[in-house]
C-alpha cells in the first residue's frame, strides 16, 4: 500500500467502530485491498459516514448513466480538480467498467479525444461546467444534454457526481491521500481467474 508521510495518518482497522470496521473489511474482502479513501476518512465515523451514503446515493442510482459513465464524470473532473487520488483509483475502476484499458487515461488527458461516444462526451461537457464553472451553467447546457436522450433529473445526476467529486478531490489533496498501488494495474491486463 502506497502512504504518503503526511499530518493525518490512516487510522487503525481494529480500533474504529463496529459498522464502519464492518464496511471496511466488507471492502477488502471485495476487492482485496483496502482504498486509503476508506481509512483516511475513517479518522471522522461521523465524516465517513456520510460520505459514503452520499457516494453510494449518486453512484448506485439506478438511472440512464451506466456505471461506466459515471466513473467517467469521476475521472474527468478529478482531473481539472488535479486530484491524484481519484484520477488513479477511479480510473481503475472505469477501465474494469468499459472493458477497455485505454479510455480512463484518455478521459483524464482530453476527453474530447477520448474514444467515447458523443453521448459521453455531452455527459462530460456538462459536468465539467459544473465542477469548473457552475456559475454560468445555462439552459444551452441543458439543452446539449436533451440532444442525447437526457432530462433535468439525468443532469441533476451528472452535476451532483461532479460537484460531490470536488469535494472529495479537494478532501483527497488536503489530507495527502495517494493512491494505492493496486489501482495502477487494475483493469489493464485480463484478470486472473480464481482456482475452481
Amino acid at each position: 500500500m502506497t502512504e504518503s508521510s503526511d499530518r493525518y495518518p490512516l487510522p487503525e482497522i481494529a480500533g474504529l467502530p463496529e459498522d464502519i470496521r464492518s464496511t471496511i473489511l466488507e471492502v477488502q474482502e471485495k476487492a482485496g485491498f483496502v482504498p486509503n479513501v476508506f481509512l483516511k476518512f475513517a479518522r471522522r465515523p461521523a465524516e465517513f459516514r456520510a460520505f459514503f451514503a452520499y457516494h453510494d446515493a449518486l453512484m448506485l442510482r439506478e438511472g440512464k448513466l451506466t456505471k461506466a459513465e459515471k466513473e467517467m464524470i469521476v475521472v474527468a473532473t478529478s482531473a481539472a480538480n488535479g486530484c491524484l487520488y481519484c484520477v488513479v483509483a477511479h480510473g481503475a475502476i472505469l477501465r474494469v467498467y468499459a472493458k477497455n484499458p485505454r479510455v480512463a487515461d484518455q478521459v483524464a488527458t482530453n476527453y474530447n479525444k477520448a474514444e467515447i461516444s458523443p453521448r459521453q462526451r455531452a455527459i462530460l461537457d456538462f459536468a465539467l461546467t459544473v465542477a469548473l464553472d457552475s456559475e454560468n451553467l445555462s439552459e444551452a447546457d441543458f439543452l446539449a444534454l436533451r440532444e442525447h436522450g437526457f432530462d433535468d433529473e439525468d443532469a441533476w445526476d451528472i452535476g451532483a457526481i461532479a460537484a460531490f467529486f470536488a469535494l472529495s478531490n479537494r478532501m483527497a489533496n488536503l489530507s495527502g491521500m495517494m493512491p494505492n498501488d493496486e489501482f495502477y494495474l487494475m483493469g489493464r491486463l485480463p484478470r486472473e481467474k480464481k482456482p475452481a
